[in-house]
């Protein structure tokens, strides 16, 4: 009997090295977009808040004081400097007896403009209760139902209602005002009152509360460094695996003999 030897299996082979080279290319990329992208986006943000006061306080600043007056380039950040520093002046003198003397003159102004008073007030009221250091609103973070039953919603607790707010809730229960900022922008949102039973207060700072949001919930509390790390090196060991299998050789079939 003759033994006739059959020729190799020659079907179609899936093309390894062009996807591993494509599966490198898109991890590589992924990867230099997780650690570029927060920095760019910081750097921009950050450029275009010190080009903005540059803009809003140059035209108060005199030609003669002006860094560009006497530099071949405009110097960035220069406006910045120039409002931190009038702003600590500003609050310095208001301090003493001639400011806050002046400072009441002038409230006693603006409140004699009708449309003006109103502005003016409310706009007071949230820089003090903002930016006091002794203020709590919107420094503690709670969950309430919203927007059915069962559906949890993060919330900014705020202040109590006023009395004659609080005594226009039916029942007995005490209230408190709450903002439910929305996603992915959290400057904007709902304004509600809600019994003080019905919200959970939880322990998470309102960097983290706006950072959840802003994300949508893809950054979770507690992310801290080091598991970013991690998911950065898990990327590049991916990519590796997938350099080394390209570079395998594929495997060919054995022969089979016919007697």
């Amino acid at each position: 009997m003759t033994s006739n030897q059959v020729p190799p299996v020659t079907g179609d082979l899936p093309p390894d090295a062009p996807r591993g080279l494509m599966a490198r290319f898109r991890n590589y990329f992924l990867t230099g977009l997780v650690v570029a992208g927060p920095v760019a986006i910081t750097l921009y943000l950050t450029w275009w808040f010190v080009n903005w006061v540059d803009n809003l306080v140059r035209p108060f600043v005199p030609t003669a004081y002006r860094p560009e007056t006497y530099l071949p380039f405009g110097l960035p950040g220069s406006g910045l400097i120039v409002a931190v520093i009038a702003l600590t002046l500003l609050g310095f003198l208001t301090a003493n007896l001639i400011g806050r003397t002046l400072v009441d003159l002038g409230e006693r102004l603006l409140g004699r403009i009708p449309a003006v008073r109103a502005i003016y007030r409310g706009l007071k009221q949230v820089f003090e209760t903002l930016f006091s250091g002794n203020g709590s609103s919107f420094r503690r973070v709670g969950l309430v139902e919203f927007p059915s039953p069962g559906m949890w919603s993060i919330v900014l607790i705020s202040q109590a209602p006023s009395a004659e707010l609080a005594a226009s809730f039916p029942g007995e229960e005490e209230h408190i005002s709450v903002f439910l900022p929305c996603a992915p922008n959290p400057t904007t949102g709902f304004f509600f009152y809600v019994p003080k039973s019905k919200i959970i207060e939880i322990e998470m700072s309102t960097e983290d509360a706006a950072t959840l949001i802003m994300s949508a919930g893809v950054v979770q509390p507690g992310a801290n460094d080091p598991k970013r790390a991690a998911a950065l090196a898990g990327m590049a060991n991916a990519a590796r695996i997938a350099n080394q299998a390209s570079l395998q050789p594929a495997t060919q079939p054995t022969p089979a003999k016919v007697e």
